[in-house]
Formats: C-alpha cells, structure tokens, sequence
C-alpha cells in the first residue's frame, strides 16, 4: 500500500526539481563561457603558427633589423630583450624576495613592524596594478632626462620595477602557506629566526618562490610601453663595454614599431616572426611556472598539504641541516650532571 503525497513532500520535489534546472544551466553558461575563451585564444596562438612558423628562418636570429626593402632578422632586439630583462630580474629579485620575507616572517609581532607592512603592501598593491607605461614615464624622469639620453639601463630599471611587486606578492603568499609547525620546530631546536628563514621556510617555499620569479619574467617579456620611454629603441649592434649606455632595440618594440610600419616587408615578415618568438617565450615561461607550483601546493577540502611535510625524505633532510645550522650559530650548552 503506497503512501499518498503529502503537500510538503510535493513542496521539496519542486524544489530539488528547481535546484537541478538552476545547477544545470549555471554548469552549460559556464562551459560555454571557457569555450568562448578558448576559441579566440586558439584563434590567436593559430594565426601566430601559420603567419610566425612561414617567417622563421636562421637569419632571424644572426642578423640585425634590416632597413624597409631588404633583408634582416631581430638578433639586435632579442639580445636587447635579454640583456634588459636579466638584469631587472637580478636587480628586481633580492629586493621582492626580502621584503615579501619581511611582511611574512616580521609583520607578525604586531605594533611599529605590522603597521609598516600595512604601508609596505599598500605601496606594493599600487605598483602591481599601475600601468606599465605610468612606470616607463617616471624612470624617463629620474634616469633618461639626468642622463640626458635613451640606454638600457633605464629600460633595466622600468623593467625591474615591474618585477619587484611581482615577486614580493607571490614570495610572501608562498611563505604564509609554510605551516607554522616548522617554524615552531626550527624555534624549538633553538634556531634564531634568520636561520629558520633560511634553512626552513625558505627552503620549504623555494618552488613557490621560484614561481613567482618566473611570472615576473613572463610579465615583463612583453612590456613595450616603458622601453619606449626609457630604451627607445637601436636598429643596429652596439658592441663594447658601454652597450647598456645606449638606446637598445627590444622584442616587443621593435614588434610594435614594425606592426605601425607601411612598409610590406617588414610588417609581414618581421612582425609575424616576432610576435611568434615573443609569444612562444611568454609562454614558456608560463609553462615553466605552472609545474613547480603544482609540485609544491596542494589543496585539498581548503586545507594546505606542503609536498616539503609530506615528503618523510625532505623533511628530515631539513631538520638535518637544521641541527647543522643550530649547532654553528648557537652550540648547545652541556651541563654537567
């Protein structure tokens, strides 16, 4: 004998029937919002291949920016590009690395040192969302009109301070994922806190942190606006030890200059090829980043699992030197029994 339905069971039927029509037309407005993103970004990385794959050839990277009408490659921007860009990533780098230290590692005791780093991340708040071209206008004025002329080293210098926030964001996110069972161990054993920084926490976040650098160079890989303002530009070679006083050629402006360019030539042929090194170098990057930061977080149910805990091999390779750093900075006592 079967029950009759009584209102309220008439009443939650509807409703379980509502949430499954919500939840399913939420789930296909999604997908079809990640296709819609996924076929312009096939659309783009397509007509780079087709239009970038055509243009490469050995002369691009063995010979200069050529004149409109005759033959050349990049080697002149892409050695800039990688001149400009290895120094502000080791300019850029000890200066975000220590201060995301700090705001992770000092800011906690509350008082002067927390109301800092409240200025301190506000600041770097600000510069990692400030337009690239807002940062090339003010090295323009503290380095190219001192120095009265274009050179690599204020193109370095914008780009350095497009790498510093970068860096001192993802350093100290990665630090504040280190569990606090570590610190308290390395404080246990008798470790001053620049031990346990060094020896623990940075140890324990190194992939996060190598992460973070890696974003930095993927970010600024492509900035053109604050080398147009500080580099410039240089459409042939300067050699010696004064190359970095002179205006210096760069993937992504001379990319822009010869997309603007009414000269056949140089905008299909060039600019394809260079957009195609850029992107593919952006993108490598990106790989680049992406594996090391899978390897070193995991999220599971919203709680943190460190492969540094979960390792039985890593953890006691830590505490090993750990006792090592202990042992030479603060030797323990023997007391006589």
């Amino acid at each position: 004998m079967t029950t009759p339905a009584t209102p309220a069971s008439n009443r939650g039927g509807a409703l379980y029937l509502r949430r499954r029509v919500a939840n399913s037309i939420f789930i296909v407005l999604s997908l079809a919002a990640a296709l819609f993103g996924l076929l312009w970004l096939a659309l783009i990385l397509g007509g780079l291949l087709i239009d970038g794959i055509s243009a490469l050839s050995p002369t691009l990277f063995t010979q200069i920016t050529p004149p409109p009408g005759e033959k050349g490659g990049l080697a002149n921007a892409i050695a800039g590009s990688v001149m400009m860009s290895s120094i502000a990533v080791l300019a850029g780098t000890p200066i975000g690395l220590f201060a995301g230290t700090y705001l992770a590692e000092y800011s906690r005791a509350g008082g002067m040192a927390s109301k800092f780093a409240y200025v301190v991340r506000f600041i770097n708040d600000i510069l990692l969302s400030a337009p690239s071209i807002i940062i090339g206008l003010f090295v323009y004025e503290i380095l190219v009109v001192p120095m009265r002329g274009f050179s690599g080293w204020a193109g370095a210098a914008a780009l350095a301070v497009i790498v510093i926030p970068v860096v001192v964001r993802t350093t100290e996110n990665m630090l504040l994922l280190v569990p606090d069972g570590l610190r308290e161990a390395a404080s246990a054993l008798g470790a001053p806190r620049s031990a346990m920084i060094k020896s623990v926490t940075w140890k324990a976040a190194q992939a996060g942190i190598i992460t973070g650098i890696l974003l930095a160079v993927a970010r600024i890989s492509g900035e053109t606006a604050p080398l147009l303002f500080t580099a410039l530009g240089n459409n042939g070679w300067v050699s010696g030890w004064d190359t970095m006083n002179h205006p210096m050629a760069s993937l992504p402006a001379v990319i822009f200059n010869f997309a603007n360019s009414p000269y056949e030539d140089q905008h299909a042929f060039l600019t394809d090829a260079g957009a195609l090194a850029d992107d593919l170098l952006s993108q490598g990057f990106t790989a680049m980043k992406i594996w090391p930061f899978d390897q070193f977080v995991e999220k599971s149910n919203g709680q943190f699992i460190s492969n540094f805990v979960d390792t039985g091999h890593a953890h006691d390779e830590c505490l090993g030197d750990l006792l090592h750093v202990v042992a030479r900075n603060k030797p323990l006592e023997k007391h006589n029994t």
